[in-house]
């Protein structure tokens, strides 16, 4: 078969041609995979062939060997591994030698495809002669082949895990990296690959940057290629040292001032890609000491093995001006672009950062600027005045910014309505969302909102609604947190009087012609449905009579026919809002009785209107609709009996669809909410349910997130069927038996500790479920079995001393349900166990006051058990 044409077909621009070479590919891939791969190494490898098909031939080779989801990827090395072994030897071979091609888009899509066959065998002790041999390319080859396999070195620090490498090839890594970063280098392309090789190199350096000589030289080299002619190798380098201010934070004190100096040359002086990467590195430094202080107290009691160095509050006198600076180079249509990051917006997220560092320190240095340029001609001026005020509102003590705020407040509402610039409009209104949400509600002591001025706030802010949708979508965003402030105010609110005009506007926001700009309908409804939620007991009857209103628009949208797929796609964006919102006013009415009896005069039409929803193709509006029958079935009870064989298909459909699998977890929790609604009328459809689930459970292809919910919700069907969940039992618990045990002994990073707390919890929940549910049947021995299981994991987790409240807090409940659904036939076990005393204690005494009281009632239902 001739590839070289099959690949050029598959570029072609008529379809049916490429669509029989697509097919030919798939074919040979499913009937010879080594002939296949070894045809597109080869073709690859080819200097004679043209430049396109190597291109496409690399890139296959490339997607056979790896995959985004995690199922995929495991088939595909698995694949890669069972390989005939002199197939494999070949391919490497011609990668290799593709490395010094004279064509740049092969060498970069051999370097790829290497990289992705190291991430497979170097983990397996395969092809130890690999950094060898690229490391040997890097001292004798030309300039493009050099360059290549320096590329390749970056890449292959991305793929493989650093403890894979021993330390002795990560030194020579390092120097062959180093040295092509050099000054002495001529050719740009190769520093410049140096460079953002070492950029993936950075977390293997550990040994080499406790080392102060081998960390002076690498700083060296790193500050020196700051300074490259080229300025794409000045911005590679100032992203190596933002990598290593996150990594080796405790390391860098002896270079800051250095950095500093380069740094602020850097934002005056360069070109903008460059200069966000300078301010990307106070922005990284500020990441890293707002954790240290958040984690460690500011006094450091807490046994913290980083120490915080307070880089920037030394910084500040010479930061915060430089920082100010950029505020003034603003762009002129940055309002209207969504993805826009220039400059001014880097430096004002960085100048918000400063303040959440060193809090009430910063005002001193930002309020001169203010009131420097808040009234001058220019509107760079007064919007960057604006700016910075807005940004420094997180960070600082009320006490230090309400005085402030009072000055500023009149003025701000006058310049949101009269200012000629709709950009300081735009900054304005964002800046008033910034005071509501830092500096108003019972959470702060003293208040900027006054019963006086709550008015004159509502007037002006729905007067900016009719603003451009920019300012129009901040206008809604400052409104929001109003609202928000006064969630717990009692049965009458401040904006009780303004409710109905506030609704009013908002739903005629949502209606504007260019609402679908700058995200202004998803902020209108987002800012209706904080208003609903935080409303009060007055405005109900107000809230009720939006029902009909928001059903009506829901059913507009289901009637529309024949729509243009960019027409579809905003239908449907509109429907999920309107689902959303419907599950808010649902929550709200569903939540006292008098209302409730009201809202349920609509629940069937409602309900009949998500079921046609459900028709629509997207997964957005899936998932609102899921979240808004929970809520419908939470508020019907046991009257939701009655949708069940009609909703019963999409609630199955919802935990299957892997795919879309934030889907999958939230129709996992609707189960949890029609259990706690139905009780043992789900019954049912139990076996369907529990069915899927234990599925679900066991695919590889479900992402690991849906799990733990899983779990939990098998205590959910157990609380509500009772000893019905008897023909579920062996299964259910042999599947949180598995998973109990994966659970403990897992060493990892922030991200897995927190799936694994997230895991424990699902996995306590269910049992908590299954206890509660058979404690009052006739059956609670068909339990007994499973207790010194369940005892020997409560030990493994108190133990492995990670858990989180939220887990501590539920293993105690589970200890206490243990005894008391079991009684005597626990006592016995809890005495034996190894740290039940020790972690009942220890919950006895915790400061957390949810934590303290399960472990009182669990304290109690041990000591019925022992006695008994």
């Amino acid at each position: 078969m001739e590839v070289t044409q099959v690949l050029l077909n598959a570029q072609s621009i008529d379809g049916t041609v490429r669509k029989n070479a697509e097919e030919s590919l798939k074919q040979f891939q499913e009937q010879n995979l080594p002939g296949f791969l070894l045809s597109l190494s080869g073709e690859l490898a080819n200097e004679e062939k043209p430049v396109e098909t190597r291109k496409l031939a690399g890139l296959i080779l490339k997607n056979a060997l790896d995959a985004k989801e995690e199922h995929r990827k495991f088939e595909l090395v698995q694949r890669w591994l069972s390989l005939d072994g002199n197939a494999k030897s070949q391919i490497k071979a011609s990668l290799l030698t593709t490395l010094s091609s004279i064509v740049s888009d092969a060498r970069s899509t051999a370097s790829q495809a290497i990289a992705k066959v190291a991430g497979i065998e170097l983990p397996q002790k395969q092809w130890p002669e690999l950094i060898g041999s690229l490391l040997s390319n890097v001292n004798q080859q030309p300039a493009h082949a050099k360059q290549a396999t320096l590329e390749t070195l970056g890449y292959l620090c991305e793929e493989v895990p650093p403890n894979v490498i021993d330390q002795d090839q990560v030194n020579k890594i390092l120097t062959a990296v180093v040295q092509g970063m050099s000054a002495s280098e001529v050719n740009t392309d190769v520093r410049l690959a140096a460079t953002r090789a070492l950029y993936n190199a950075i977390g293997f350096a550990q040994a080499n940057f406790i080392n102060d000589m081998e960390r002076d030289y690498l700083m060296r080299v790193v500050c020196e290629a700051t300074l490259s002619p080229e300025s794409r190798i000045r911005q590679a380098a100032f992203e190596c040292l933002v990598s290593i201010s996150s990594t080796y934070y405790e390391k860098l004190a002896a270079y800051i001032p250095d950095i500093f100096n380069i740094t602020v040359k850097a934002v005056r002086e360069d070109e903008e890609p460059v200069a966000l990467q300078a301010i990307e590195f106070w922005s990284s430094i500020c990441d890293e000491e707002i954790d240290i202080l958040e984690e460690f107290g500011v006094d450091f009691t807490g046994d913290s093995d980083i120490t915080c160095f307070y880089f920037i509050k030394q910084a500040l006198p010479a930061l915060v001006p430089m920082l100010l600076e950029t505020l003034l180079k603003q762009e002129e249509d940055q309002d209207q672009d969504e993805g826009a990051w220039n400059i001014a917006m880097a430096g004002g997220t960085c100048l918000g950062l400063v303040a959440r560092t060193v809090g009430d320190d910063i005002v001193p240095f930002v309020v001169p600027f203010i009131e420097e340029n808040i009234q001058k001609p220019d509107w760079r001026q007064r919007e960057a005045a604006t700016y910075a005020f807005g940004s420094i509102l997180e960070g600082p003590s009320p006490e230090k910014l309400i005085p402030l705020v009072n000055v500023a407040l009149n003025f701000m509402l006058s310049a949101l309505t009269k200012d000629p610039s709709s950009h300081v409009k735009d900054t304005t209104a964002w800046a008033l969302g910034r005071i509501f949400e830092f500096l108003h509600g019972s959470a702060v002591g003293s208040t900027v909102i006054t019963q006086e001025n709550c008015q004159q706030l509502v007037t002006v802010l729905l007067q900016s609604m009719n603003d451009t949708p920019n300012v129009a979508e901040k206008a809604c965003g400052a409104l929001y947190f109003l609202a928000q402030g006064y969630e717990e105010v009692g049965p009458s609110s401040p904006l009780t009087p303004f409710f109905q005009e506030i609704v009013q506007s908002l739903l005629t926001v949502t209606h504007r012609e260019d609402a679908g700009e700058s995200r202004l309908r998803t902020a209108a409804y987002e800012t209706l449905n904080e208003v609903v939620r935080c409303s009060t007991d007055d405005t109900a009857p107000l809230v009720l009579q939006l029902v009909p209103v928001i059903m009506m628009e829901l059913h507009n949208t289901l009637e529309g026919q024949n729509l243009s797929s960019d027409g579809r796609e905003k239908q449907s964006e509109l429907q999920g809002l309107l689902c959303g919102c419907l599950q808010v006013i649902i929550q709200k009415l569903g939540s006292s009785e008098p209302t409730k009896y009201v809202l349920m005069q609509f629940a069937d039409q409602v309900m009949g209107l998500f079921l046609r929803v459900f028709a629509c193709r997207s997964a957005t509006v899936h998932e609102e609709a899921m979240l808004a029958i929970g809520a419908l079935a939470y508020a019907t009870g046991a009257d939701f009996a009655k949708y069940m064989p009609e909703f019963y298909r999409n609630l199955e459909m919802g935990l299957q669809n892997f795919e879309e699998y934030q889907v999958c977890a939230v129709t996992v929790g609707v189960v949890g909410d029609i259990c706690r609604a139905l009780e043992e009328k789900i019954v049912p459809y139990c076996d369907g349910i529990m069915t899927q689930l234990l599925k679900n459970l066991s695919s590889n292809q479900l992402n690991r997130s849906v799990k733990p919910p899983i779990f939990s919700c098998f205590g959910d069907i157990a609380l509500a069927v009772g000893e019905y969940f008897e023909k579920y039992l062996m299964w259910a618990m042999s599947a949180l038996q598995r998973a109990a045990e994966l659970s403990t002994h897992v060493a990892g990073d922030d991200e897995l500790t927190e799936y694994t707390n997230s895991l424990r919890n699902g996995i306590l929940e269910a049992y908590s479920g299954i206890f509660q549910g058979f404690k009052s049947s006739a059956k609670t021995q068909l339990l007994i079995p499973y207790a010194p299981h369940i005892l020997q994991f409560l030990d493994g987790i108190y133990m492995e001393k990670d858990m989180d409240d939220v887990v501590m807090k539920t293993a105690i409940g589970v200890l206490g349900d243990l005894a008391d659904t079991l009684g005597s036939h626990a006592g016995s076990l809890i005495q034996q166990s190894l740290s039940s005393k020790d972690f009942l204690n220890e919950c006895l005494s915790s400061e957390d006051l949810m934590i303290k009281e399960s472990a009182e009632w669990a304290k109690l239902a041990i000591s019925r058990a022992i006695s008994v």
